[in-house]
């Protein structure tokens, strides 16, 4: 074969594996913030007020690993929630307590390895808890835009007011995400883990209030 064929293979080879290595752990840009640039506040995105419990089924999945089960969210407003998740044999799979801007669950538990960092967690819960000084507003229609900080920055999209997307942004690519895809669908991302969770809603349940215990335990 001559040399000039199998340099181009080799050349052609390479790049493939490049462009599958960039496929799998490569974050996708993030582009530039749409919209007309307006000068006004974001619109409140506060919990709704009440004791709630949430009930949903929920599928992980990244390179090496799948899973899935049931979980419930035990929702204190203004600022508290517990994420129980449960694996589809029944057996547990570990919770996280989130209070302000603190997650915390049992020692050498893997969940907090599966859920989002803490403002995506009240995002996908329609709660937007990120702020800083440097924030830029765009409005294209009924869709409102912002980019709350710098590197890493928050970029939020509301739709009718209520936040449907959530991403994290880093050079300006797109390390993390939450989609609210609608009132019962909610989607996590992690592009460079290939991590992927996706919760189901099945159940929403009015509670008068919960036990303290579950804050502790």
């Amino acid at each position: 074969m001559p040399a000039s064929s199998s340099h181009c293979r080799l050349v052609r080879a390479a790049s493939r594996a490049l462009l599958v290595t960039c496929v799998a752990g490569c974050a996708p840009h993030a582009g530039l913030l749409r919209g007309t640039l307006v000068a006004r506040r974001l619109p409140e995105s506060t919990l709704p007020p009440g004791y709630r419990r949430i009930v949903f089924q929920w599928e992980y999945h990244e390179r090496v690993f799948s899973g899935r089960g049931q979980g419930v969210a035990r929702i204190a407003p203004p600022d508290s929630v517990r994420i129980d998740l449960f694996l589809q044999n029944g057996a547990s799979g570990g919770y996280v307590v989130v209070i302000g801007d603190s997650l915390r669950g049992p020692e050498g538990a893997d969940t907090r390895r599966f859920l989002p960092p803490v403002p995506l967690v009240w995002a996908a819960l329609g709660r937007v808890t990120m702020v800083a000084a440097d924030t830029t507003v765009r409005v294209d229609g009924d869709t409102l835009r912002a980019d709350i900080g710098r590197d890493p920055t928050w970029r939020v999209t509301f739709g009718r007011e209520s936040p449907v997307r959530v991403e994290r942004l880093a050079h300006n690519r797109i390390e993390e995400s939450v989609e609210r895809i609608d009132s019962t669908r909610v989607v996590y991302r992690q592009s460079r883990a290939g991590r992927v969770l996706a919760l189901t809603v099945t159940a929403r349940y009015p509670e008068s209030a919960f036990d303290a215990v579950i804050w502790r335990h």
